[in-house]
């Protein structure tokens, strides 16, 4: 509490008492508490007013201060009961900010009003989502786990399961309303979209109508389910698809897009991708006919012409980093030109025909991609030198990478093992040659004609927003192995990792990028706390990142202990 006088319009001062605290965006701020009156007339009272309100401030603290203070009686003998659990997380506060302020809340209520299931859907999505960013497992696990909240998680086990049932149901109109609900409370920028596949395995053996088996990205043998995700310009979740695992990437691409354009209101976009995505039909889908959308595609040079192998090996001009032409000893160079290509295009008719586009091709060396590529190519090539030594230590499964640097292998297709040829095995110095010249070496190919090449690689470089996304999904939120077998909860299951991962963007979009998911998981994780007596609940973990998550969501993590009825008042204001 502090005496504030205040000079009003005409002249007089004014006094009152304020007290000062933070809002719930963490800013200070302050309140009156008891209006005085003017000094001039309070001085007819008081002998000096300053004094005396100042001291009445000062004893109003004091007061304050005692009502806060309470002394505990601690018997140092005291045991624990068996069996004993009282640690409660309040990490999850902030996972239950930006869950009602994207109005998650209402969109699960609503979409349940008229279904003949009796169990809360909004509160069994909350635990799942709490639950999949900070004890990620399976559904059975995070209902066994649900103690350790403060929330009341009133359903069974067998309520769950059947909500995943209907999550599947509304899954594309979640995704549509978190969309809008991004746009209307963030902010959102969608004129450059950033997509993607990856896959998901489950510890299975038999294949049904999803789980497939395809080329999985781990190189595991067990039957995957395929995933398309698009992405804002800021790396935030925006439209996902699941398809069978033996689906190729490049056909997953045209269905997710396609809902893009359709029904999230984007306009013009320019798309982001892989190589794995660059076809003509894909290309076409893009910018042919009346579509006038973009892309920016990375493009193998390995796998190009010989026109565009010898445009890319030509030094002429290249530019290093000063803008000057590059010397030999130049650990960066950059060129790009504009070209026509024709580009093969599958008509409605089935029939291909080629079809002319005009793009822009960037090309670039870094030494310090060509010592990566180097360094990791070194294991494969020690592993083709003990293949030519002893092929029967090897099988197909195992020699993978390394026997394209060996000639004369045999394997037998049955069985996979390396079988005794006629002619010996022997390393092959040209493949190696031919691969070594092109170390360091990455194209992108774009429609957008006008952007700088600076610009260019700066747009592509995006997309590593994506994979640390995937990163971030199959690591931090542990997606697989996924415990569900049914194709609806599958679909369930993928819809919780997404708004998840969608929280945990907006996360970080609010404390402005400054720590990984790992950190924050880790982070809320830590604020938590421990019955202390009766209705008093003890902390132990205060950081940098606590605070800054506090002060972005106006959340206060810094109090040491807070009382039960503190702690529901802050989760309360939460979920406004």
């Amino acid at each position: 509490m502090n005496l504030k006088q205040s000079v009003r319009k005409n002249g007089r001062v004014y006094l009152s008492i304020e007290k000062s605290y933070r809002d719930k965006a963490g800013k200070p701020r302050a309140k009156t508490v008891q209006s005085l009156g003017y000094l001039d007339v309070l001085e007819k009272e008081y002998d000096d007013p300053i004094a005396h309100f100042k001291e009445v401030a000062r004893k109003m603290t004091e007061d304050e201060n005692a009502k806060n203070k309470m002394t505990l009686t601690i018997n140092m003998n005291e045991q624990l009961a068996q069996g004993t659990d009282d640690r409660k997380n309040f990490g999850y506060a902030a996972i239950l900010k930006i869950y009602h302020e994207l109005g998650l809340h209402r969109f699960f209520n609503n979409r349940a009003r008229n279904e003949n299931f009796k169990f809360n859907t909004n509160s069994i999505m909350i635990l799942l989502v709490i639950s999949r960013l900070l004890s990620p497992g399976s559904k059975k696990k995070a209902f066994e786990e649900k103690g350790r909240y403060f929330e009341r998680f009133n359903f069974s086990l067998a309520d769950v399961y059947r909500a995943l049932s209907h999550y599947a149901k509304i899954a594309k109109g979640l995704q549509r309303f978190l969309h809008e609900s991004i746009t209307e409370k963030y902010g959102r920028d969608t004129k450059t979209i950033y997509y993607d596949v990856t896959n998901f395995y489950f510890e299975i053996d038999e294949a049904d109508k999803m789980r497939k088996f395809g080329p999985s990205k781990e190189k595991r043998p067990n039957p995957i389910v395929q995933m398309g995700l698009a992405m804002d310009a800021d790396g935030i979740p925006l439209h996902y698809e699941l398809f069978p695992g033996n689906t190729v990437d490049k056909e997953t691409f045209r269905s997710v897009i396609g809902e893009v354009r359709k029904n999230y209101d984007t306009g013009r976009i320019v798309v982001v991708a892989d190589m794995g995505i660059i076809t003509g039909d894909n290309i076409y889908y893009l910018t042919g006919g009346k579509n006038r959308n973009g892309y920016v595609f990375s493009f193998s040079v390995r796998g190009g012409t010989s026109e565009f192998k010898s445009y890319v090996l030509d030094n002429e001009g290249y530019m290093d980093v000063d803008g000057k032409p590059a010397g030999e000893d130049a650990e960066f160079k950059i060129k790009s030109r504009r070209i026509a290509r024709d580009i093969n295009v599958t008509m409605k008719s089935g029939r291909k025909a080629k079809k002319t586009v005009y793009e822009k091709q960037v090309v670039f060396w870094s030494k310090k991609y060509a010592d990566r590529a180097r360094a990791q190519r070194e294991e494969v090539v020690k592993k083709a030198w003990d293949l030519v030594a002893d092929p029967k230590k090897y099988n197909k499964a195992i020699s993978y990478g390394a026997a394209k640097y060996v000639k004369n292998l045999e394997i037998d297709k049955e069985t996979g093992e390396v079988i005794e040829g006629t002619k010996r095995p022997y390393f092959d110095y040209d493949k190696l040659a031919e691969e070594e010249k092109y170390d360091g070496y990455y194209a992108i190919v774009t429609s957008e004609l006008h952007m700088s090449d600076k610009e260019i690689i700066d747009t592509y470089r995006g997309l590593w927003e994506i994979e640390e996304t995937f990163k971030v999904t199959k690591g931090t939120l542990e997606a697989r192995p996924v415990y569900v077998s049914r194709e609806d909860r599958i679909e369930a299951h993928f819809l919780t990792c997404f708004i998840a991962l969608v929280i945990m963007r907006l996360i970080q979009k609010k404390t402005a990028w400054q720590y990984s998911a790992e950190r924050i998981v880790e982070c809320l994780n830590k604020i938590a706390c421990s019955n202390e007596e009766d209705n008093l609940y003890l902390f132990d973990y205060r950081s940098e990142i606590s605070d800054a998550i506090g002060n972005a969501l106006g959340i206060d993590f810094t109090r040491r202990r807070l009382r039960l009825c503190e702690i529901k008042n802050i989760l309360a204001n939460s979920k406004k």
